[in-house]
């Protein structure tokens, strides 16, 4: 029973139905105690991501040797395929779909954007993060890189050390701290009903777009079974406690912990994992973009657009790109999307508001698909580093 109780998993589904709970009976008073927690706890989180990036993409480079660059390469590579066939097979998907699907609720596009009310902080905290998210991805590349090629030097043991004060981040404060994070994230979402306004005209979209994601984690997972020679459903299974993490955090960041824990178990050597995990939560983004490319053409068939395949293989190749630079917290990605969404299809503000209702609405699902992937990547790569392909 005390390990039951310990157990991450157990304690974020039981935030999460606390956080139902609450949001639906405890008074607003309570609940914006929960809103004013969560509102610093996302301004830590944002100033940490930058450290977190760094503390655990430096030495995982450096420690590759000479073949570190290779392995980023390739990893990027195979991270920005998976993300562009997420989007291109959720475009043919979508296309054959929706049209008939969305008939019914061309007249009720406007219910979409309807009010609702937010749960607002006592007081908030601004906490820049010192550097941006795409320059610390830089700047831990630069020196991951450069170390790689020194034999001796004591850079190496500074960014050692800097890696232990990041786990201990990670492990006594950021960790603990996830269950009340997605309790009050939870807790904001029943309060305001937003989501389920936003589901009772979407909701036969959002169950595809969720079969969608179901069926990319299982192509993932039997290519990457297909080449370790292990069983998808096994590694799949062994990725959940992520998964679910995934749901309550709505972010790639946050459960990097997690997620490197569950790639551990999957017999994911040490040094590929730790490279890997936290560089996919940034750069390999297959369950956003699924998210994002199925919104944005239901809006558009809603609204009369054209969809045609040109328009959006040039969007789903731009979007590819744009989601390296989306931060790895909730609702970074749809903000990184948004130039792309108006320069490519034409997205005016109202119906850039209504993308961003219904990503958010659906953001716990697409994280979840996110570094659940990652998982994947990690065996492949893994695979190709034992195999002496990456030297």
């Amino acid at each position: 029973m005390k390990h039951i109780f310990s157990n991450l998993l157990f304690k974020v589904f039981l935030a999460i139905v606390l956080g139902i709970v609450f949001g639906l009976y405890l008074p607003e008073s309570i609940n914006r105690i929960f809103t004013t927690f969560n509102a610093f706890f996302g301004q830590f989180l944002n100033f940490s991501i930058p450290l977190i990036i760094m503390g655990l993409i430096m030495p995982a480079i450096s420690d590759l040797g000479k073949g570190a660059g290779k392995l980023l390469l390739l990893t990027a590579a195979i991270a920005y395929a998976s993300t562009l066939f997420s989007g291109f097979m959720t475009y043919f998907a979508a296309s054959g779909i929706f049209p008939q699907l969305l008939e019914s609720h061309v007249n009720n596009v406007a219910q979409i954007g309807s009010s609702a009310p937010e749960l607002a902080p006592y007081f908030s905290i601004s906490i820049p993060p010192a550097l941006d998210v795409m320059t610390s991805l830089v700047f831990a590349f630069v020196i991951g890189l450069g170390l790689s090629y020194q034999e001796k030097s004591s850079l190496k043991l500074v960014v050692k050390d800097f890696e232990k004060i990041i786990m201990q981040l990670i492990e006594n404060v950021i960790v603990p701290l996830l269950p009340l994070f997605i309790l009050g994230i939870f807790a904001s979402m029943s309060f305001s009903g937003k989501v389920f306004s936003i589901l009772s005209v979407f909701i036969n979209i959002i169950g595809i777009i969720f079969a969608l994601h179901l069926i990319l984690l299982l192509l993932q997972y039997t290519v990457a079974g297909v080449l370790t020679k292990k069983n998808p459903f096994k590694l799949l299974l062994t990725m959940m406690p992520a998964y679910f993490t995934a749901l309550g955090t709505q972010s790639s960041a946050a459960t990097i912990p997690v997620t490197l824990e569950q790639t551990l178990k999957n017999g994911v050597s040490e040094k590929i994992a730790g490279f890997v995990i936290p560089l996919c939560a940034t750069i390999h983004l297959s369950g956003s973009i699924m998210k994002i490319t199925a919104c944005a053409m239901a809006l558009m068939i809603l609204q009369g657009m054209p969809f045609d395949f040109t328009l959006f293989a040039g969007f789903i190749f731009m979007l590819g790109i744009t989601m390296v630079a989306a931060p790895g917290v909730p609702g970074g990605a749809i903000m990184a999307a948004v130039g792309i969404l108006q320069s490519a299809l034409g997205f005016n503000e109202e119906m850039i508001g209504l993308m961003i209702a219904l990503y958010i609405a659906m953001d716990s699902f697409g994280t979840a698909c996110n570094v659940t992937g990652d998982g994947a990547i990690a065996l492949i790569m893994d695979k190709i580093t034992k195999e002496n392909v990456v030297s």
